[in-house]
């Protein structure tokens, strides 16, 4: 079970990584963000944001034309 959702279904490219973008300032360091799409291209999208980003996609599905990815943000380092 993620800890916060954000559902896309109906936007397309690039709305659904815009749209995670700044649902993930919302989302504490160690968090999930589950992201509901039906857009096929969010795939690939989400995969290289990510890399990009230093997020962890931690899960993606696909059920029925509806895409589900599960994002972790990374844990805040320890301070020394």
């Amino acid at each position: 079970m993620a800890d916060h959702t954000l559902d896309i279904r109906g936007l397309n490219c690039p709305l659904p990584i815009l749209k995670a973008r700044k649902a993930l300032q919302d989302v504490a360091a160690g968090e999930t963000l589950e992201i509901l799409s039906t857009d096929p291209g969010s795939v690939a999208d989400f995969a290289a944001f990510c890399r990009q980003t230093g997020n962890e996609l931690i899960e993606s599905s696909n059920d029925d034309a509806v895409f589900r990815f599960v994002i972790k943000r990374p844990a805040a380092p320890a301070l020394r």
